[in-house]
This record gives C-alpha cells, structure tokens and sequence, in this order.
C-alpha cells in the first residue's frame, strides 16, 4: 500500500474505530444496555437514565454542558398491578356523574348525547358491592365524544385513599366505548408514588342498569418511586 493511498484511508479507521470498541449500544427498551447512551441535547455527563435494566455504560446529559443530577432522583422505575371497582351512581340524592352542559339547542341531551360534558367524583372500591371499603376516588370530567357510536372520553384524576397508596394517583385521558363489556383506558400521568407514571387499564362492566354502573378496573402503572 502506497503512502497516498495510506493518508486517504486513515480518516476512514479513525471513524470506524469506536464502533469496534466495547460494547455496542443497545436498541431495545426492554434488554440490559451495557454500551454507552448519546444525547440529543449537549454535552456533559450523568448516571445512567434507563429506565428498563441496569445501564453499566456512561450517559450524557440533555440538559447542556457540566454534570447534570443524578437520575436517582426519581428513584427506581417500578411496575405496579391495581384492581379495585369504579362504582358510579347515576340517580338519587347524591350522584356520583352530573351532566354540566348540554349541545347547543338539545335541551333533552343526557350524558351520552354527543357533546355533552359531564363532571364526575365516583368512589372506587375494594368489591363489586357498593358498600364495600372505599379505597379512592375518580375526579374529573367526561365528555360525550362519539357521533355514531356512544363513546366518552376520560380526562380522570383517580386519587387514592388509603393503604399503601394512600395519597397518589393516576391519570386517565382515554376514549371510553362505554356500551363495550371489555375496553381499555390510556394511563398518561400520576402523582405521589406514581410520579411519572404511564400504562393501561383493563375494564370490565360487572353491573349496569339505570341506577349504578359498576366497572372491574386491572391496571398496570410503569413509576418511579
């Protein structure tokens, strides 16, 4: 090999060089990543942020140049599996859902008529039965979104009230096809002990009439605590 042809290739070995080295990084969200994490955002450097698996490898900051805090702020990523009852009441003395606006022009709109909304404070329960230990409450509102399908959209706050959760809660903003016997809710937020909380709600109408609707809630919540 000629020195010419030598200088043209050494910038190509320098390039290719830390791709050879060390672990590679790792793409998936869900395996252990032993290489190094690169930023979108600046220079610097932090303990690692995956939240999936140990991270062995360096990571840099998004948040400019120095050192940034150390992730351990937020504590470890945990997943949490909760069951309990959405036990609403429709009539009587005390409601739990109250239809606050009506569509322009439909005096006769009920809370299932399109562009209706609806404020809700629904007790959540351990059982099925309406008087069995109320561990929580949905806030929140529920507006009437379907045109040709009865369908509510969620925008929830579900606080709850006791045991080891006692104090923090979750937030649903979901499309909700009511009239469905199974369906499935967006978990996008929580608070407390389910900071930085994202996942999903299984739903199950257990009881519905025209008095109460009773609805079976399985969530599982991706948090830092």
């Amino acid at each position: 090999m000629d020195k010419v042809t030598l200088l043209l290739l050494l910038p190509l070995l320098f390039v290719l060089a830390p791709v050879s080295q060390g672990h590679a990084q790792s793409d998936s969200p869900f395996g252990e990543d032993r290489g190094q994490c690169y930023s979108h955002f600046g220079e610097g450097h932090a303990q690692s942020c995956s939240p999936f698996g140990e991270d062995h490898g360096p990571s840099y900051s998004h948040f400019g140049e120095g050192h940034a805090q150390s992730c351990s702020n937020f504590g470890r990523e945990k997943v949490t599996r909760l069951h309990f009852f959405y036990s609403e009441r429709v009539t009587g003395d005390k409601p739990t859902i109250v239809l606050s606006a009506k569509p322009e022009n439909n005096p006769s709109a009920g809370i299932e008529t399109f562009g209706a909304l609806s404020v809700i404070d629904t007790p959540l329960t351990e059982g099925e039965d309406l008087n069995s230990k109320v561990v929580g409450h949905a806030q929140g509102l529920v507006v009437a979104a379907g045109l040709d399908k009865t369908m509510l959209i969620f925008a929830v706050d579900f606080e709850f009230t006791s045991g080891e959760y006692n104090g923090s809660s979750i937030s649903v903003l979901s499309r909700n096809p009511i009239l469905d016997v199974y369906r499935e809710l967006a978990v996008v937020g929580g608070r407390g002990k389910f900071r930085m909380a994202r996942g999903y709600a299984f739903l199950r109408k257990a009881i519905a009439n025209a008095d109460v609707n009773i609805i079976e809630y399985d969530v599982t919540v991706f948090h830092y605590y």
